[in-house]
């Protein structure tokens, strides 16, 4: 072999360890890639596993406090109903004279210098007190007074039963 030949030998041995070098590090670099993206497919997977798992968390929460208001709205709507019937019956009951509001003298009241004598023969609560009837007009306002507040702490208590619902 001529100097000139081993030369060539020698350079073409070299190309081919650095081409087969080069050949190597691109396959480890694309093995190395492939488990870096591997890794990324993982992590992503991981991260929207718990998202959907606060997502769901959150919807039930929500789905229990949407069932409670509609409860508590049912309960306080179910009140409403009723204190609006028991003061219909209240006024109907005034209206025939079935029933008659009275109310209660202070007999040490010297001041009022009103001699309204008791109500005799109805049997009461308050035995031996003086007391005056009110006329049915009266009756009828204060019932319609009361009637008032009454719905008025009922829609209190609801919107109270839902700020703390929400505040929860």
């Amino acid at each position: 072999m001529t100097p000139g030949q081993s030369l060539a030998a020698i350079l073409l041995a070299m190309m081919i360890g650095a081409g087969s070098t080069w050949q190597v590090q691109e396959w480890r670099l694309d093995k190395m890639l492939a488990e870096q993206a591997g890794l990324h497919q993982g992590e992503l997977a991981a991260v929207s596993a718990a998202a959907a798992k606060q997502v769901s968390a959150e919807q039930g929460k929500r789905l229990a406090l949407e069932k409670t208001l509609a409860t508590s709205d049912q309960q306080h709507t179910r009140e409403l109903s009723d204190a609006q019937r028991n003061q219909a019956l209240l006024r109907d009951r005034l209206a025939t004279a079935d029933v008659r509001l009275s109310v209660l003298l202070d007999a040490t009241d010297s001041a009022s210098g009103c001699n309204v004598p008791a109500t005799s023969g109805a049997p009461g609560v308050v035995h031996g007190a003086r007391r005056a009837q009110l006329e049915p007009a009266h009756a009828q306002r204060i019932i319609a007074i009361t009637d008032a507040g009454d719905q008025g702490l009922i829609a209190l208590r609801a919107c109270q039963a839902y700020a703390r619902a929400i505040a929860r």
